[in-house]
C-alpha cells in the first residue's frame, strides 16, 4: 500500500531524504568513482560513519559510548587496511582533488538524508518508507536523464542484453534488498550504530570475492576482517 494514512510532513521528509540520500548522493558517488577509482573512493567512503554520527548528534541528540567509539575506529581501520590508494594512472591532481571533494559530498548527503528521515522511519513501515524514498529519487533522476545530451547511451542499459543475468540479480540483492535492510537498521537502532555496522560491507566484499571469485584471502585481508569483527563486537556492547 503506497498511499497510506500518514501526515503530509512524513511524506515530505521521506521524499526529501530520497532526493538527498539517493538521487544526489549516488550521482556524487559515481562522479567521484569515475575520477579517482575504487581504491581512493573506498577511503573516502569511510567518512560515512563519522558524518552519520555528526548529524545524529546535531539533529537527534544521539551519542556513542567509549566502546562504540573504539569499535567505530576498528571497523574504519579494517576498511583502510583493505584499500589500495593508487588513483587511476595518469589522473591529474585537479581531477583527483575534485573527485575526492565529490566523494565527501556524497557521504555528507547520504548521511544527512538518512538522519533526516530517521524520526519518520521509527514510526513507519520499512517497505513503505523505502518505496516513498525510491520514488522521490526517480522523480528527480528520470527527467535529469531525459534532458541529458547522452540520454540514448544511458537509456541503452534498459535494452535486454546478456549482462542482465548478472546485473539484475546484483541490482535486486545489492540495491533494493540491501536498502531495505539498511532502512530497517536505521529504524531499529541508533543511527551511529547502524552506520558503523554498514561500514563492514567492504570487508564482506573481500570474503565473498574469495568464496565466489577465487580471489586470494591474504594476511592483509584476514587482518582487515579481524579488525572489523572486533569493532562490531565492541559496537554491540552495552552503552556506557
Amino acid at each position: 500500500e503506497l498511499w497510506r494514512a500518514a501526515p503530509a510532513a512524513d511524506y515530505a521528509i521521506l521524499a526529501a531524504s530520497g532526493v538527498i540520500a539517493i538521487a544526489l548522493s549516488d550521482t556524487l558517488f559515481h562522479a567521484c568513482l569515475n575520477r579517482v577509482g575504487a581504491g581512493i573512493n573506498a577511503i573516502v567512503d569511510t567518512l560515512y560513519s563519522p558524518f552519520i554520527f555528526l548529524f545524529a548528534v546535531l539533529m537527534l541528540g544521539e551519542r556513542l559510548g567509549g566502546w562504540q567509539l573504539l569499535g567505530m575506529a576498528l571497523i574504519i581501520s579494517g576498511v583502510l587496511v583493505t584499500t589500495r590508494v593508487q588513483p587511476p594512472p595518469g589522473t591529474p591532481r585537479r581531477t583527483l582533488v575534485s573527485g575526492i571533494l565529490l566523494g565527501v559530498g556524497a557521504m555528507a548527503s547520504i548521511a544527512f538524508g538518512i538522519v533526516l528521515a530517521k524520526p519518520v522511519l521509527e514510526r513507519s513501515d520499512v517497505l513503505w518508507a523505502t518505496t516513498v524514498r525510491q520514488l522521490a529519487s526517480l522523480v528527480v533522476l528520470v527527467p535529469a536523464v531525459l534532458a541529458h545530451p547522452r540520454r540514448r547511451q544511458y537509456l541503452g542499459v534498459f535494452r535486454p542484453q546478456a549482462s542482465w543475468r548478472f546485473s539484475l540479480p546484483g541490482t535486486l540483492l545489492g540495491s533494493y534488498t540491501a536498502l531495505l535492510f539498511w532502512i530497517a537498521g536505521m529504524k531499529h537502532t541508533q543511527a551511529g550504530t547502524a552506520a558503523v555496522l554498514n561500514q563492514t560491507s567492504t570487508v564482506h566484499i573481500l570474503l565473498f570475492a574469495s568464496l565466489f571469485l577465487g580471489e586470494r584471502f591474504t594476511r592483509r585481508k584476514a587482518l582487515a576482517a579481524m579488525l572489523a569483527l572486533t569493532g562490531v563486537d565492541l559496537l554491540l556492547r552495552p552503552w556506557d
